[in-house]
């Protein structure tokens, strides 16, 4: 079953924007957040969650829905994460990227089971939200191109880790790259993994 409108049309409301991180589980890199509203009169085609969907086809469609609906990205740092909790920074990040739209929204469906406090506007947690609605899952995807993008870019400044390629996920080739070359200033020290290393060097 694709995601549809059907909790779009069931809000209060003009402008709904469909709301989604990527990054809570990886052990380095910051959590990433993406607002969309979409414009109903140019939805693309094949949206979905974007774990279902193949690399290329997340980056044809992050490009599309750049052009064509309104977008906001936030992002939670490193630091925040360590000192508030992933769960909370993710919060943060929505927050965020709701803030970083170009025109305010009426409401805002959220994937997960939290709703950041912070919203302007009512909103309401999606369990599966992706799954289940267009404009979250256009948020998805935009959240992963986004964060995926930004890891791909400081692989080139500590290679070693393969972010490129996992995303900061922990992969065997990041642990190998932990052993080797040991901890970044990007890694989640509050984080198990993260955090025995650093013990065990103490």
């Amino acid at each position: 079953m694709m995601p549809d409108l059907s909790l779009e049309d069931s809000c209060p409301g003009c402008l709904v924007c469909g709301i989604d991180e990527v990054g809570r589980g990886p052990w380095a890199g910051p959590v990433v957040a993406a607002a969309v509203i979409l414009d109903r009169r140019a939805i693309p085609v094949g949206l979905d969650d974007s774990k279902k969907l193949s690399a290329a086809k997340r980056e044809m469609l992050h490009d599309v829905l750049n052009r064509d609906a309104h977008v906001g990205i936030g992002e939670a740092s490193v630091a925040e994460i360590d000192r508030i909790n992933i769960l909370q920074a993710s919060l943060l990040a929505m927050e965020r990227a709701v803030a970083a739209l170009p025109v305010a929204p009426d409401f805002a469906l959220i994937d997960g089971r939290h709703c950041p406090r912070g919203l302007a506007c009512e909103s309401l947690p999606v369990i599966r939200g992706d799954s289940q609605s267009v404009s979250i899952a256009a948020a998805s995807i935009v959240a992963k191109v986004t964060r995926d993008r930004m890891m791909v870019a400081l692989a080139q400044q500590f290679p070693g880790y393969g972010w490129e390629t996992n995303a900061g996920y922990g992969t065997k080739a990041h642990s190998k790259g932990l052993k080797t070359w040991g901890v970044t200033p990007h890694h989640r020290r509050s984080f198990k993994p993260i955090h025995n290393i650093l013990c065990e060097e103490n």
